[in-house]
Formats: C-alpha cells, sequence, structure tokens
C-alpha cells in the first residue's frame, strides 16, 4: 500500500471540495494505491447528512466522482473530466458511526475515456453505494499544460 501525495494542495486548485486539506468545508479526502485499488478511509460529519444521519447521496456521488479523479490522475497518468456518473445506493451510509472505506479501480482505458468503478462500503464494511464513472481523459501533454498535471512521480514519495 502506498500514500498518494496531493500534488495540487498549492497550486490554483487548492481549494478542491473533495480533496483540499485547506477548504474548511470540503471533504478533505486522502488517498493510498493497493495494487488495482485506490482507497481512501474517510470520517462523515453530521452536516453531510440527509435524513436521520444517512450521508447525503449527493455526497455520496461527490465522493465517487473524487475518488474516480484520482484514480485517472495515478492509474491513467493524466487528467481528465467527468462525462458520466451512474449511481447505485444500496443501503444507508451513517455519517454518525465512524470511518467508511471508499475505494476505486480502472476498469477499462481507451483512447479518449476511461471507465471507473467506484465503491462506498459503511463503517461495518458493507456495500452502501456504487458508481461507475466514465472520464474523458487528455494526451498527457494536454493535461500538462492545460490542467497542470504534474506527471505521476509528484503523486508518490521519491525511494
Amino acid at each position: 500500500m502506498r500514500k498518494i501525495i496531493n500534488p495540487y494542495i498549492d497550486d490554483n486548485n487548492g481549494k478542491c471540495f473533495g480533496c483540499s486539506p485547506h477548504n474548511s468545508m470540503g471533504l478533505r479526502m486522502n488517498f493510498v494505491e493497493d495494487g488495482e485499488y485506490i482507497i481512501a478511509e474517510w470520517e462523515p460529519q453530521a452536516h453531510l447528512s440527509g435524513f436521520k444521519n444517512v450521508l447525503h447521496g449527493g455526497i455520496q456521488a461527490t465522493i465517487m466522482d473524487e475518488i474516480a479523479s484520482w484514480v485517472v490522475f495515478v492509474k491513467c497518468q493524466t487528467s481528465g473530466l467527468t462525462t458520466e456518473l451512474n449511481a447505485k445506493y444500496r443501503r444507508p451510509v451513517l455519517t454518525d458511526q465512524g470511518k467508511i472505506t471508499v475505494r476505486a479501480k480502472l476498469i477499462s482505458k481507451e483512447r479518449k475515456f476511461a471507465k471507473i468503478h467506484t465503491e462506498i462500503f459503511d463503517h461495518n464494511g458493507k456495500l452502501g453505494s456504487q458508481a461507475d464513472v466514465t472520464y474523458m481523459i487528455f494526451p498527457q501533454d494536454i493535461a500538462k499544460e492545460k490542467f497542470n498535471y504534474p506527471g505521476i512521480e509528484a503523486f508518490f514519495e521519491s525511494k
């Protein structure tokens, strides 16, 4: 398991709702790479609930979109834009029971598109929701020039 460094903290994207530690209203997610998966352990906060301490479905979709983008950064070694996200909500994910686990993996990568499967597991390890996410991905030179993609080496500590 390798910790993923967030290389975007100090650039113009430093206030990302999903991953910035500097966004006091954001999710402040951190990620690790574990084989084919990108994983996040994350603790929901009460202000993100919908009905009766259930993590709001829109926040769950945001979490799955966020981790999918990190699959694009690390596994596709580029950046991209979400074109489609199809979420399925299986069981409530509660905001008052402790940490949840989010994981995602690359399903396929074609010329311009990456398909990513994401899952959110509740505090007991039961599947709460899942989504298939499609990203339009950019050639690396465009990702570097227009989207500040720093290259794969920026996401991990050098040995």
